[in-house]
Parts: C-alpha cells; structure tokens; sequence
C-alpha cells in the first residue's frame, strides 16, 4: 500500500506525523492515530463535506485511482470511507480517541497489549547495558542509555546529539559500548571505516544510527588524510532539515543532489584526536579500563542479541506513541546550562521527562556532570588565557617581557616547548589577536615605558578582562580586581574607553604628582577630578568603572 512521499522536517518546523511515524520505525499504532466512531444511519448527512466535494470523492474512486491507506502519519480518511464502505465525508465527523472501560486512553501498548511502562523500559535498558560496561560514572551510564531511546524517535528532535567515547588507552570498553548500542538503536550501522559518499547514500535512504568505530585513525592529522567532508558530513548532520549538495552523474547528465544528512552518530576513539566542532555538539564520555575490583558479565553477541531483542522492541513501541510528546516537549534545562549544551541535551532530557519515575532526576543529574562539573579540554587559545589570569593575579598591565618569563616558567603549562621552542611575542600576539586582545603602550612598575597587556580596553584592545569574561568560566572572587569585573569586560557602553599612551617624549612630566606625594586612590574615592596617574594612563572620575 502506498503513501505519499514527506519531506524531512525543516529547520525551525516541527515535524509532522509522517516524519514520526518514519523515524519511529513503521508503527502505526500511536496516540496520533485516532479512530472514528461507528456510523449510524444518521450519520449519512451530517458530514460537514461540501456536495462538489463530495462529488469530487466519487469521481476520484470510479476512476479507480490507488488510494493510500496512510496520509500523515494518520489512516487515511478516504481510504477508510472505501474500505469500511462508509458515506463519502463521513470521515469528517469528531473523531474519538480510544479508551479502556475505565475510560481511561489508551496508549503506550506493546506486543502483548499491556501498557508500556517508560520509565521501567529505560531501567531495564540501562541494566542490559550494565551488566557488560563498567562506565566510569553512573551519569555515563544515563547518557548512554538516553541516547539509545532517542534514536528511536530522532525526527521528532531539531538536534540529535553526538555521543562520543574516547579513552586514554585501547581496551577501555569504546567498542563494547557500541556493539550493545548496535542491539538497541533504530536501524543501527556500525561501521569502521566508511567512505562520505557511502554514509550521504545510507543515511539518504533511510534514516540509520551511525555507530562509528576507531575515528581516533580517520582524524589523526599525522594519517595526513582528508576528513574534512566527513566531518562536515557530522557537523552538519546534528540539526533536522540538513543537507549536503553533491554533483552526480556522469559529464553529460550532471546534475546537483542534495544529500540528507540527519542522522544520530556516536563516535568512539582513542583521545586526543577528535575535532573540537564535533566534541562541542557532543555529550563526552571518557572511559577507562576497569580497576581490579570491576566485574562485568562476559559478551557473547549471540545471547546478547537474543536478551536486547525484546527490549529494543519495547523500547520503540513506548517512544512510537509518546512521539508527538517528544516533538512538542521544551524541557527545562539545570541552571547554568544554556546555549549549545543546552541545545545538545534537549532531546535526552526530553526522553528522561517523557518517561517519566526517577529518570527525569538522574537525565538532569546527568546533564549538570557532563556540563558543569567535567570540565572539558581546554583550546589552545583558552589555556593561554586561563594561564595569563592566574599570573595577572589583580595586576592590571604587563610588560610583555615579564608575561613571556612567568608563562614559560610554568611548570605543567606548554608555553617553554612549542614545537621546539618557548612562546615569543609574536606567537603570543599572534594568539590574543584572535580573542581582541593585542599589545598597546604602557608603563612599567619603574615607570619606563615598554610595550604589554592590559585587563582594561585601550585603542584597538578589547582587554583582558574581556576575553576571561567570554570565554573561561566565572572563578570565585572575581570583582574586578584584574581590570574591569567579570561580567563587564569590552567595550561596553558602561565603561570608559582609555586611550593607549603616547610615547614618553610626548608626556608632560609637569602634570605628573611624583610618585612619592601620590596618595594610593580606591575604587571608593567619592569625588576626584580626572588626573593623570604615574603611569602615564587617564583614569576616569569615581564611579565610571574603571579599576583603581
């Protein structure tokens, strides 16, 4: 029987029926179903079909057209008119939802016609998967196991959410982790290495869970190969509607196809190697070995397969008829979870808060481990500024010689050996550039002028204090000490901008107090006229933001 072809949902859109009943599997059965009640021999005309309608319908069945059972997600009404030989325009009626005798709906059946309970199909999940990985925490396990639910209803999502698995050293239980995934996802792929052009025409013509091993190999910079259109394939594919354009065919009838490329992907490698545009669109697991004392259950896929069969079945009966749910569900995120993180842990917080019992709590528990108390890898540009505000340490200028001496000086920090030789003042601007932060003019602790870094903006320079405000995490303490405050860093309407300083020859040493007779100003200073400070910088009136 045929339906008519539906296009992915696109961005922005919520997915229609189609779209679920197609990335929940096939079921028919869901919640979206609605029957119609028994005709009565009233009911011949009471439909609210216009006659030319009507007379339309006929028409359409005497010229013997094929009518598809199922439009929507939904049977299809004229379909059902022919088949139950209903009044043309009865399907028209109120529609009625299922009941049991207690007039309770009834839904969430599974094959044996019992309610399918989704907070108890979840636990049984995350025990199967338990008894052959030892993950390193119990918030692995939750991911995990949310992960597997949400491949069953992806469509339903605008993001699917990369899982990935690295670990320090092999024999870690990456691949383990896959191989049970392979048993419970919807329409799983497990693959090692895979061209793009053959996952653009796998995902293309159905949509698969892409369980990809060893990518520790494929984007290892040394293996000299080009991933880029993998990882763009990847980066790509994490939001619903994506496509990815390809000419096809031969010289004389090429022509331009668009490749979906939504699809759920999870990852497993050795650490180290992963691209940071996917990691950022991933929830991270960090496996190890097992200590001495962690057991698990041996693997045999055979039995393993025959133990996750029936669960896999239940577990796309329950998100097949909670589908609709899922599509319309905006759960709430743990606070300080927002953004990206937010946007890569809606789906699985959405699965938790369908099922319902104690997932709702561990999803979230899960999510605030992963977001706020695992600290992810640090960039490059990142570690150099989390470096440079603990060497500040309430200064808010240094000489460039002087930050170089204490950056190589750090004892577990990169900056002595980069490529065989220590950080230098080009390779430091070079890397500040990025973030708006370059070398401006200043005045030493001796009152020499030299050239260095500020917390505060100067011409051209954003400042310090901006760059640790928008890209590493808020520390305790932070009050504006180094610069302005965390929080109100930049160029910001509400602060001064100071002009950098003009060489020495140019300053007039007569307006300058001699350091000796200088009082030392605070912050807290009510009324003060603006001056001119020792080291040649003008500091605003009280109460203008800038430090003292």
């Amino acid at each position: 029987m045929n339906a008519p072809p539906t296009g992915a949902g696109h961005p922005g859109t919520a997915p229609s029926l189609a779209d679920l009943a197609r990335w929940s599997g096939g079921h028919k059965h869901t919640s979206a179903c609605s029957t119609w009640p028994t005709p009565k021999a009233a009911d011949a005309g009471r439909g609210a079909m216009k006659a030319e309608t009507i007379a339309q319908r006929r028409e359409y069945r005497k010229n013997g057209l094929n009518l598809p059972d199922v439009i929507g997600g939904r049977p299809n009404p004229e379909w059902v008119e022919w088949l139950m030989g209903f009044p043309p325009g009865w399907t028209d009626l109120t529609t009625a939802q299922p009941t049991t005798k207690a007039g309770e709906p009834v839904s969430q059946l599974d094959q044996t016609g019992m309610p399918v309970d989704g907070a108890a199909v979840l636990d049984e999940v995350a025990a199967f998967i338990a008894r052959y990985v030892a993950f390193p925490t119990e918030h692995a396990l939750t991911a995990v196991t949310l992960w597997a639910a949400h491949t069953h209803a992806a469509g339903c999502f605008y993001v699917t959410p990369r899982l990935v698995l690295d670990s320090a050293e092999p024999g870690s239980g990456k691949t383990r982790v896959l191989e049970l995934l392979n048993l419970l996802c919807r329409n799983p792929e497990m693959t090692i290495s895979a061209s793009t052009a053959a996952l653009f025409r796998l995902i293309n013509e159905k949509p698969h869970t892409i369980l990809f091993d060893e990518v520790d190999a494929i984007f290892n910079p040394k293996n000299g190969g080009n991933y880029e259109d993998l990882r763009a394939m990847l980066n790509a594919g994490y939001k619903r509607g994506a496509t990815i354009a390809r000419c096809v065919g031969d010289a004389k009838a090429m022509a331009v196809q668009r490749f979906p490329v939504f699809s759920p992907v999870a990852l497993a490698g050795l650490a180290g190697n992963m691209p940071s545009t996917i990691t950022t669109r991933s929830v991270t697991i960090h496996m190890r070995r097992r200590a001495s004392g962690e057991t698990v259950q041996p693997f045999r896929e055979k039995f393993a397969e025959r133990d996750a069969a029936p669960l896999r079945e239940r577990l796309g009966t329950w998100v097949a008829d909670v589908a609709q749910v899922l599509a319309d569900a905006e759960p709430k995120m743990p606070p300080g979870v927002v953004d990206r993180p937010a946007e890569v842990w809606e789906a699985l917080l959405a699965v938790a808060d369908a099922a319902g019992g104690q997932w709702p709590d561990t999803g979230r528990g899960a999510c605030e481990y992963f977001v706020l108390a695992t600290a992810s890898a640090p960039t490059f540009g990142t570690r150099l500024l989390a470096d440079m505000r603990t060497l500040y340490n309430g200064r808010d200028r240094m000489p460039t010689v002087e930050l170089l001496e204490a950056l190589t000086g750090l004892e577990e920090a990169p900056w002595a050996d980069l490529g065989g030789k220590p950080l230098d003042a080009r390779r430091l601007a070079r890397e500040l550039g990025r973030y708006g932060v370059g070398p401006t003019p200043i005045r030493d602790t001796d009152g020499r002028p030299s050239k260095g870094y500020t917390t505060y903006p100067t011409t051209g320079n954003v400042g310090l204090a901006d760059a640790w405000d928008r890209y590493l995490p808020t520390v305790s303490g932070d009050s504006g000490d180094s610069g302005y405050a965390a929080g109100h860093g930049g160029n910001r309407a509400d602060q001064p901008s100071v002009t950098a300083v003009t060489a020495k020859g140019h300053v007039t040493d007569a307006a300058v107090t001699p350091l000796t007779a200088v009082t030392g100003l605070t912050r807290h200073v009510t009324e003060v006229t603006a001056v001119t400070d020792y080291s040649g910088h003008a500091r605003p009136r009280a109460g203008e933001g800038a430090a003292a």
